[in-house]
């Protein structure tokens, strides 16, 4: 063990993992200046600081790119360069308003996109992501971004390669490299040095950050981190833009409508303007604020404001989403599969009793049965080690010694690992006697097979524990004289010595949890390689119906037309491989499901990226979490149900300011084109419009904390760009009708000048599509039938009132206002009550005859497995750290 914080690596030698594959192992390690046991914490955590953090990149929230997002937009920089003309020309006041109300605009935006960056930040720090290291000659489970050059790290099944590493032992390792390579089948691993000059997918003295262990283990020292690796040049390689979600291709495509529908808007009304004689640069200014006013602007901030929202409070109930936007993407799912261990049942699994076949005993069995477990012989526990080997030292533990428990007499000669293929693990152990044992522990129906003579009391025994809904384990034995290293051409001839038999009893709350997805509208149904009497005796104890399940030799003899046939009245599949659960995932999904996978171990990946969301747990396998988008901290149905309705919520309060945008908004902007026809002055100063959509918007960030109708809670819901369109057609002309009344009062009644005029409007205007918020936002009678927040009441009102008593303050010289006399507010409290009245009468009627259409499928392919894959490899760094190594 290295002791010394002023050991380096040397120069010369290992410089990366393709030389270190070409040099023995104990070459290997005097050139890193380690040893078999690691290094000393004191030694880590130097040369942590001299390289650097093990990751690729930084996940932290950074405020200029915040900032150009938001100052990106042609449209502002167009008025911004009109505003600075105008000022040339000595139109100093009207420039330095439009500049200032710009200036806010963008500080809005800025400040509630960059909140949620920082909760983005956050919640990337509490998904945890671990290795097991050798420090001070003790294994211990470290954070991933902590390894250093010479750290010596144990990888098993399941794991993700943490780090460019050359191999020292390996017991049956064979990683998949595919992320790397393209290379679909697993690649066998060895210590024995390659040829100088092998290509990366010759390494096989080497386990590659990125790669996953698909079966055995192996110990392993650290050759190359971070983007030194060859994963780490890969992930560099890759656009720093995220694949597209559906929310998010949903949000473009509305924004890109509205640009368009503006685009016409901007030019029609510049041109009018031109043809009438008006002032160029007022015409300009006014078409540029025109397009601004009916452009989303704030919309990347008020979706920001409500996804950090949600997410805080998803994670007090504890869901973390790797992205926030895979919030939304959590309230569509209407199809969830999930494993019943630790989801349906407790998933603390206790040992029960051991069955001996024949004249066996029970002690005896349990003593086989500790002597074939992924587990040293000294009863000391590998670190996550397998749930059902830890109840059974448990209990052994707890048990007085006696010759036939006893386990540490026998020594282990070699293993083969347990894999989701064979479902079984065999070791070969030398008695006290000097004998050779074989021993096979697994599936019983597969032990069952490559046993001969087996008794039919065993086979009855078997099959009453198996509808008692208890897990069961067979173990068997044969004499292997002479054999070292077992494969799986050995596990034959067998003895059966018994069973050991487990319980993991229904979770109390499970029913009541399933009961609250179904309300939500989310079918459940069962994936598990456990036997098909255990799954169905928990799913009837629970009240699951299933007609019955299928198995993995069922879905083999079918098609995918059969099979999506049979999936749509099948609760229950068991005896599957991670292959199997994979096309049910996919089968599933082309019939415009959306569909989510509930998964945490190795078996479970291949699923987990096929499905729309992927779903695991903070205690779940390295492979699972990293294909899993969301991690729930509890595995509880009752969690997920949290997350699914915290996701409806968000993509609802969304909805609402995209169906705002398309009816008043809209409405306003359409009145501003045609009033430009038969007025001879512009309706409204660019400098108003701006400051319109300025305090619009202010009021609109508070529907983030509005509360959303149990009735949109129940079901999903997705974007239909057609159903956006036929909503602003509809309801944006019933504003533009309460605009032209507001004009006719203004000229015909009040005998309004221009400023006037102009006042008047933007007081009616803004009241009436500030308002109107509490009509969209339900599809009830709203304030009767529907509350909204108190956040969102106060702030409609607020800026209302901001507008109505503006023209009254000293600013309203400046802003080009005049006061309004009383009979303004009355004519205008009577247009308002008019008009929320007849939007009401038109949801009636819209509703009836809309039904939204569910979006499109997002179908990214090999780059998002990068991209997960290379998320797993990011920190958020403390200062004074760099993502990249200073020296290799």
């Amino acid at each position: 063990m290295v002791r010394s914080s002023s050991a380096t690596t040397r120069t010369t030698g290992v410089q990366d993992i393709g030389s270190s594959a070409c040099v023995a192992v104990d070459e290997v390690l005097r050139e890193l200046v380690s040893t078999r046991e690691g290094l000393s914490a004191e030694e880590s955590a130097e040369r942590l600081k001299r390289w650097g953090p093990n990751a690729v990149a930084s996940h932290k929230a950074r405020v200029l790119p915040v900032l150009w997002r938001q100052m990106r937009s042609p449209l502002l920089g167009l008025l911004f360069v009109a505003s600075a003309v105008s000022y040339v020309v000595g139109q100093h006041s009207d420039a330095v308003i439009i500049g200032v109300i710009l200036a806010l605009s963008v500080g809005l935006g800025f400040v509630n996109e960059y909140r949620a960056e920082k909760a983005a930040e956050a919640l990337h720090g509490q998904i945890s992501h671990q290795a097991v290291v050798m420090r001070d000659g003790r294994a211990n489970a470290v954070e991933v971004s902590s390894l250093v050059r010479g750290d010596v790290v144990r990888i098993r099944l399941g794991d993700i390669v943490p780090a460019d590493l050359r191999l020292l032992e390996v017991t049956g390792l064979e990683c998949g490299e595919s992320v790397l390579t393209g290379e679909s089948l697993p690649v066998p691993k060895e210590t024995a040095a390659v040829s100088s000059g092998a290509v990366l997918a010759e390494l096989s003295s080497c386990a590659l950050m990125g790669t996953v262990v698909h079966a055995g283990s192996a110990l392993g020292v650290v050759v190359t981190t971070g983007a030194a690796t060859e994963f780490g040049k890969i992930a560099a390689g890759l656009s720093s833009h995220q694949l597209e979600t559906e929310f998010q291709r949903g949000l473009r495509r509305f924004s890109m409508l509205l640009v368009y529908v503006a685009g016409t808007l901007t030019t029609s009304i510049f041109v009018i303007n031109l043809v009438l004689h008006k002032p160029l640069i007022d015409s300009l200014l006014f078409s540029l604020a025109i397009a601004v006013g009916i452009t989303p602007q704030l919309l990347p901030a008020v979706v920001s404001s409500s996804l950090a929202a949600g997410s805080r409070r998803m994670s007090r109930q504890k869901v973390l989403v790797k992205r926030l936007v895979c919030i939304e993407d959590l309230g569509d799912v209407d199809v969830l599969f999930t494993d019943k261990t630790g989801t349906l049942t407790q998933g603390r699994i206790d040992f029960m009793r051991a069955l001996p076949a024949g004249s066996r005993s029970p002690e005896e069995v349990l003593r086989w049965g500790l002597l074939c477990t992924d587990v040293n012989a000294d009863g000391s526990q590998v670190l996550g080690g397998n749930p059902l080997d830890t109840a059974l030292w448990e209990a052994a533990a707890a048990r007085p010694k006696d010759t036939d428990t006893d386990a540490t007499e026998y020594q282990r000669v070699g293993m083969l690992p347990f894999d989701h293929e064979r479902r079984m693990i065999s070791t070969v152990v030398r008695a006290p006697t000097g004998d050779t044992v074989l021993i096979t522990k697994g599936a019983p129906e597969g032990v069952l097979e490559r046993c001969e003579n087996v008794p039919a009391k065993a086979r009855t025994l078997l099959a009453k524990e198996f509808a008692a809904g208890n897990r069961v384990v067979a173990v068997a034995t044969r004499n292997a004289p002479g054999l070292v290293r077992p494969t799986a051409a050995d596990e034959h001839g067998l003895e059966l010595v018994g069973l050991l038999v487990f319980l993991d009893p229904p979770k109390p709350d499970a029913a009541a949890a399933l009961l609250r997805l179904a309300e939500l509208g989310i079918t459940v149904k069962i994936v598990t390689g456990d036997n098909p009497a255990v799954a169905l005796s928990v799913c009837q104890e629970l009240g699951l119906t299933s007609s019955g399940a299928l198995t993995g030799t069922d879905l083999d003899a079918m098609d995918d037309a059969r099979l999506t046939a049979a999936i749509a009245h099948t609760t229950v599949f068991a005896r599957v491989n991670p292959e199997h659960k994979a096309r049910i995932v996919r089968v599933q999904r082309t019939t415009g499901h959306d569909v989510a996978f509930l998964g945490d171990g190795v078996n479970d990946a291949l699923a987990l990226h096929a499905a729309d969301v992927g779903i695991s747990v903070d205690s779940a396998t390295d492979v699972a979490k990293d294909a899993a988008d969301v991690i729930l901290l509890e595995k509880n149905l009752d969690v997920l149900a949290d997350g699914v309705v915290g996701g409806r919520r968000i993509f609802a309060n969304t909805i609402k300011y995209v169906l705002m945008g398309t009816s008043s908004n809209f409405g306003n902007m359409f009145s501003a084109a045609g009033a430009s026809l038969f007025l001879g002055f512009l309706p409204m100063l660019p400098s108003q419009i701006l400051l319109n959509n300025l305090l619009y918007d202010t009021s609109q960030l508070a529907i983030s904390t509005d509360r959303v109708d149990e009735a949109q809670l129940r079901r999903p819901s997705h974007w239909d760009i057609r159903f956006i369109r036929r909503f602003m057609i509809f309801f944006g002309p019933l504003s533009s009708v309460f605009d032209f009344a507001t004009f006719g009062v203004m000229l015909w009644v009040f005998h309004s000048g221009p400023a006037q005029f102009r006042t008047g409007w933007f007081v009616e205007s803004l009241a009436t599509q500030t308002l109107v918020i509490f009509a969209i936002r339900t599809r009830r009678i709203p304030f009767w039938r529907s509350h909204p927040s108190l956040p969102l009441t106060l702030a409609a009102l607020g800026v209302v009132s901001v507008g109505a008593l503006l023209p009254a303050t000293p600013l309203a010289g400046r802003l080009g206002f005049q006061p309004l006399p009383l009979g303004f507010f009355v004519a205008l409290v009577a247009m308002v009550v008019c008009y929320l009245a007849l939007i009401e009468g038109g949801k009636r009627i819209f509703y009836h005859r809309t039904t939204p259409i569910a979006g499109s499928r997002d179908t990214t392919g090999h780059h998002r497995l990068l991209r997960r894959r290379a998320a797993r490899f990011s920190t958020a760094l403390p200062r004074g750290l760099s993502p990249h190594p200073v020296e290799r």
